[in-house]
């Protein structure tokens, strides 16, 4: 692994919306892998220990609710994360995971404003 690589892994199991956003970070220089479901992204954490995790909310199985509980847990705030979803902040499960995350955006997502948030490359 090279230490000088921005990790990235996005997780949403819209594939599309996981591609999108995936192909854009990699435009932009970072290494990035992609899961589709909470149980996939703590499998790709512990193989490629990003800097970062990108996660939708709604999610079937382990939820980003669920999965930004386990990460924090896993690893404090070694973790960037950062929430992505478009439900209401009034959702009881959006401001749970509001709650332990380091930012949150509204889908879709403005590739600049990500940039602003992530390790530079």
């Amino acid at each position: 692994m090279n230490p000088d690589e921005a990790r990235v892994i996005v997780v949403d199991d819209a594939v599309d919306v996981a591609e999108a956003m995936a192909f854009a970070l990699e435009a932009d220089g970072y290494k990035v892998w992609i899961a589709h479901d909470g149980n996939e992204a703590l499998a790709l954490v512990a193989k490629h220990e990003p800097h970062c995790v990108l996660f939708d909310i709604d999610m079937p199985g382990i939820d980003g609710s669920e999965l930004s509980k386990r990460l924090r847990e896993a690893h404090g705030d070694d973790l960037i994360l950062v929430a992505v979803t478009g439900w209401s902040d009034k959702d009881a499960r959006v401001a749970d995971a509001f709650a332990r995350v380091d930012h949150y955006l509204r889908k879709p997502v403005d590739p600049a404003v990500l940039r602003k948030l992530l390790p530079p490359v």
